[in-house]
């Protein structure tokens, strides 16, 4: 059995997120997407990424600052944390895809900067794709943010996706899940405002 992995999150995660709902305001007019609960703001667009086969939701993509944050909340054990040692597997993978990866420290801790080779299919043999993978583990759950374009690079667009990953809350729900179990996401209950697919 692996040893447990201490928790990597913000000192200051409780006031200022990726937030509980427990610690989330509710007055705020939050879209409910099922696992997290996202804060609309002027130039967010969100999309729903789902499994071809199933149709489940398995990704929420937010478009925002000429960037792209893609969010996963899953299931984490009370006591430890997730992000380290799947920060790992991560390196791993894009390093199999013939890509590179470099451990930096970002406003939520520790973050993989990574390159990321572009599929041949789309016209771009030997390009590589920036991209960020940051996480930070909260209370019995750990959330996952890919930022691309702009904020993967530019210090100011940056800044407004890092405060949108902060905006974010997570619902866990009280259903015993094993950990690394995506928590289920859903199309948001209202048609004002709900996102296209």
């Amino acid at each position: 059995m692996p040893a447990e992995q201490p928790k990597s999150a913000p000192e200051d995660r409780a006031e200022a997120g990726p937030f509980d709902e427990a610690e989330a305001n509710p007055v705020r007019p939050y879209v409910d997407l099922g696992g997290v609960k996202v804060l609309p703001r002027d130039g967010l667009h969100l999309r729903l990424e789902v499994e071809e086969g199933t149709k489940r939701v398995v990704a929420i993509g937010l478009d925002y600052a000429n960037s792209t944050l893609q969010v996963q909340p899953f299931a984490a054990p009370r006591s430890s944390g997730l992000w380290h040692e799947i920060r790992a597997q991560i390196a791993d993978q894009i390093a199999r895809q013939g890509g590179s990866t470099t451990v930096r420290e970002g406003s939520f801790g520790p973050e993989l900067l990574a390159q990321i080779p572009v599929a041949a299919g789309e016209g771009q043999q030997g390009q590589m794709r920036l991209a960020r993978f940051i996480g930070v583990d909260g209370p019995r759950w750990f959330l996952r943010g890919v930022i691309a374009g702009e904020a993967a690079v530019d210090p100011t667009a940056a800044a407004k996706v890092e405060d949108l990953f902060r905006s974010i809350v997570v619902v866990r729900g009280s259903t015993p899940m094993p950990p690394r179990d995506l928590i289920p996401l859903r199309m948001p209950a209202s048609s004002a405002g709900a996102p296209t697919v």
